[in-house]
């Protein structure tokens, strides 16, 4: 994926991160500063990050567990998906992004056919 590419994803990811916390409670204003965005820009780009690391190794065609094995430490977002996936289903909020990963680390989905439905799929308001 390029860079624009990218961009899209951050900025849906955001947009859905948002919906699941307002619908819990939380306030839109805090998914926008560091503890959300910020987290986000890192977890997404850094290549310290554990998340993003277990993305790139899977995405080249690695299991969970050989990603897990040769990062060596927990990976939050593996960990988180499932709780965010129940979330989603049961308080109604649209979350393709946790719809396609958790499809992708638990029914087998192959990583390139989930971001080419996440990356065509119809335009909303983000």
């Amino acid at each position: 994926m390029g860079d624009n590419s990218f961009a899209a994803l951050i900025t849906r990811g955001l947009c859905e991160i948002s919906r699941l916390g307002e619908k819990l409670g939380g306030k839109k204003e805090t998914f926008y500063g560091l503890t959300g965005l910020g987290d986000l820009i890192v977890t997404c780009l850094s290549e310290h990050s554990r998340n993003r690391t277990a993305g790139k190794l899977m995405g080249q065609g690695m299991t969970l567990e050989e990603a897990r094995k040769k990062i060596g430490m927990v990976i939050e977002g593996v960990d988180n998906i499932e709780v965010a996936y129940q979330l989603a289903q049961k308080y109604e909020v649209d979350m393709p992004i946790v719809n396609a990963v958790y499809a992708m680390l638990y029914h087998g989905l192959d990583p390139k056919e989930g971001v080419t439905m996440l990356m065509t799929r119809e335009k909303k308001e983000e």
